[in-house]
């Protein structure tokens, strides 16, 4: 399993394209949404300031485009290019081959959690406790892993020329209806109600609280772990069901 890790290390590491959009791109849209705003004006429903609210959204966006982005489309390609078909050929027990997935795509996210951060720390002059930053960045990587595991599924769910659509209506969706674009204290009231139980609302929300140096909410922590259960039992599942019609 290692070397199956490592070897889609490397293939993520040569793709540009992928490495721009969830590395670079997440680090420019925060300079974008947050360059002109100061330091002082609070975010409103918040005790953040824009750039402070908008770094831990942006950081978990860049997590969510490489763990969901990176998974999806290159499962289904091996699966329709045979490559799933030949591993399950060698020692390689399924499960080591979603671990794989799943690892490699959760390290990769790391360097556009952390290009976030420092952008937001020399550009904006964001000051947190050495603590925070560390508990930020652990907790941000840590949460990708839901939407590693919902990669894995839609990876499994689709075909390589409709699995794309399938994943960038999932990936818009979630970021914007989950509040990683903007504050969801910009939405309607009924539009909040939504988005407070969605995984990505959650996932940036435990950034958020440790910025404010709180404990999470509970309906939070709640939203992630059943999402992850939901994602990885449903990744399960349509992994044994590809198997049997191999």
């Amino acid at each position: 399993m290692n070397s199956l890790i490592k070897l889609e290390l490397t293939r993520a590491l040569r793709n540009r394209k992928f490495l721009f959009f969830s590395v670079i791109y997440p680090a420019v849209l925060f300079l974008i949404i947050a360059g002109n705003a100061d330091s002082t004006t609070k975010v409103p429903g918040s005790a953040l300031t824009l750039p402070t609210y908008m770094m831990v959204s942006m950081a978990s966006f860049g997590a969510l485009t490489a763990v969901l982005m990176g998974n999806s489309e290159r499962i289904a390609k091996e699966r329709e290019g045979g490559w799933v078909r030949q591993l399950r050929l060698t020692t390689l027990p399924g499960r080591g081959y979603v671990l794989a997935k799943t690892a490699s795509a959760a390290v990769v996210s790391l360097p556009s959690i952390v290009i976030v951060f420092a952008v937001a720390a020399i550009v904006k002059d964001v000051h947190l406790d050495a603590w925070q930053w560390l508990a930020l960045t652990g907790a941000i990587w840590a949460g990708s892993l839901v939407f590693a595991a919902l990669g894995v599924a839609l990876g499994y769910l689709a075909s390589g020329d409709a699995v794309r659509p399938i994943t960038m209506i999932t990936y818009f969706g979630l970021s914007m209806l989950g509040g990683l674009w903007m504050p969801t204290t910009t939405f309607p009231g009924w539009l909040q109600d939504i988005a407070e139980w969605l995984p990505t609302h959650a996932y940036a929300a435990l950034g958020q609280a440790i910025e404010q140096s709180r404990a999470p909410h509970v309906q939070d922590l709640v939203v992630l772990v059943v999402s992850f259960a939901l994602f990885a039992g449903g990744a399960a599942w349509l992994y044994r069901k590809d198997t049997l019609k191999a």
